[in-house]
């Protein structure tokens, strides 16, 4: 049983200049080696001989000239993006900035994407980026790039326009759901410097961590935020939220440290393919860094891959009650090949699976706790106050001395969005647990 492995897991896909599709992917550490071709295969010499026909057309009959090496290149993009949405070509610039990537420091808008009908879908914005600033929202569909329309672009080529110096700007053309005509958003462009763990305590007590992507050290710097809320609080928590909504993926072994940090022992996570190296298993070290506490994980639709790995295992191993929409359904693993030419073959070898054995693809993670899409808002104070038994004429008094006023509803007020309804909803049903275990 693996614990560890030392490629480099992830679940990025496509990191470049800040926009990020997902797919959980491994790097393999050396170029491919030749593929050891069946001796009952028979090659589709028809095909081939098609092929190598359009291919000379377009060399002999295309408008304009064009190059071997660029004819070839797009054959083969067109060859691995025609698989599935995660499979693709990266010339050596793109794998470069894939790698650079999963570091937490990149330069672009901040906006995870994938691709659906030709468009670049939003998955979600990253936390504190120029996307989200602007207002782009999980679903969002971009169709033109400044003046240039998407469809018929590969997620590639729309990353690369995407990119540009801090400072920069860009115009989206987004449809959004909801809305009866095309939105048209400026963004500036900016360094993308992605810390993907914050935390707060939401109320004496009750803790409250953020994952927004799993990236090389997001595993240690979740057990150093839940130090930080150990001391804040004088002690041991009574119960954690731990929010992924929005988060879509990220390096894998930053998956498994995640879930590993709340489960003392068991399957976390396992992948599958028809390689015998795309099977892989991780399981859990004996430790639990909030001492057993209740916890609440918050997905959505945004919440997909390695997120999926966290709210599966947790859900599987009845660890952590999972609250909020269904997630995004990203259940493949795709591995990076190096080739010859310092290029890269992002290629889809393996499912991976929860602990029980689902698998996510297509699917998603149901929330034990369903919540729609809603927005608290404040009721407006009025003079007006109910009457209470302590305004009544000749009322009996309270024997009991007084007890000090306290401040405790203010501050949870104060450290809580108050607009955040799965957040309170969260809260309210630690807090509930807390009760019952007395």
């Amino acid at each position: 049983m693996l614990k560890k492995k030392s490629a480099y897991l992830l679940s990025l896909g496509v990191a470049l200049g800040g926009v990020i599709g997902m797919s959980s992917s491994v790097f393999a550490e050396k170029a491919t080696p030749p593929v050891a071709v069946d001796s009952e295969a028979v090659l589709p010499l028809e095909d081939l001989k098609t092929f190598t026909e359009i291919f000379g057309r377009i060399k002999q009959d295309y408008v304009e000239p064009v190059s071997d090496k660029k004819l070839l290149e797009d054959a083969v993009r067109g060859m691995l993006s025609g698989l599935d949405p995660h499979s693709a070509y990266l010339v050596a610039e793109e794998y470069q900035e894939l790698k650079e990537g999963t570091t937490g420091q990149f330069g672009g808008l901040g906006i995870e994407v994938t691709m659906e009908n030709g468009y670049v879908k939003v998955v979600s914005p990253i936390d504190d980026t120029p996307a989200q600033r602007a207002g782009i929202k999980t679903g969002d569909l971009i169709i033109r790039l400044d003046d240039k329309p998407v469809k018929g672009m590969t997620l590639a080529d729309a990353v690369k326009m995407m990119r540009g110096e801090a400072g920069s700007k860009i115009l989206l053309t987004v449809v959004r759901e909801g809305s009866e005509a095309p939105l048209k958003i400026s963004l500036i462009r900016d360094i993308i410097k992605a810390k993907s763990v914050k935390s707060k305590m939401l109320d004496k007590n009750y803790g409250y961590v953020r994952v927004s992507s799993f990236q090389s050290g997001t595993g240690e710097s979740l057990k150093e935020a839940l130090a930080g809320l150990k001391k804040e609080n004088g002690g041991a928590l009574k119960g954690l939220v731990l929010d992924l909504r929005n988060n879509p993926g990220g390096v894998l072994n930053a998956a498994v440290d995640v879930s590993d940090s709340f489960l003392r022992s068991g399957l976390i996570v396992y992948t599958k393919g028809r390689i015998p190296n795309s099977e892989m298993r991780f399981n859990a070290a004996p430790d639990d860094l909030i001492d057993d506490a209740p916890m609440v994980v918050l997905i959505n639709a945004g919440s997909a891959s390695a997120s999926e790995i966290v709210a599966g295992a947790l859900q599987d191993s009845k660890r952590a009650i999972i609250m909020g929409e269904k997630s995004f359904g990203k259940g493949s693993v795709q591995t990076i090949l190096p080739t010859s030419n310092g290029s890269a073959v992002k290629l889809t070898t393996a499912r991976y699976y929860t602990p029980s054995g689902r698998s996510i693809q297509a699917e998603g993670i149901e929330p034990d706790v369903a919540l729609a899409q809603m927005k608290l808002e404040s009721v407006e104070k009025t003079d007006f106050k109910p009457v209470k038994e302590a305004d009544l004429s000749n009322h009996l008094q309270n024997n009991k001395e007084k007890a000090a006023t306290k401040d405790a509803e203010t501050k949870e007020k104060d450290a809580l969005d108050a607009k955040d309804y799965a957040l309170n909803e969260a809260l309210t049903l630690l807090k509930g647990i807390s009760i019952m275990k007395r």
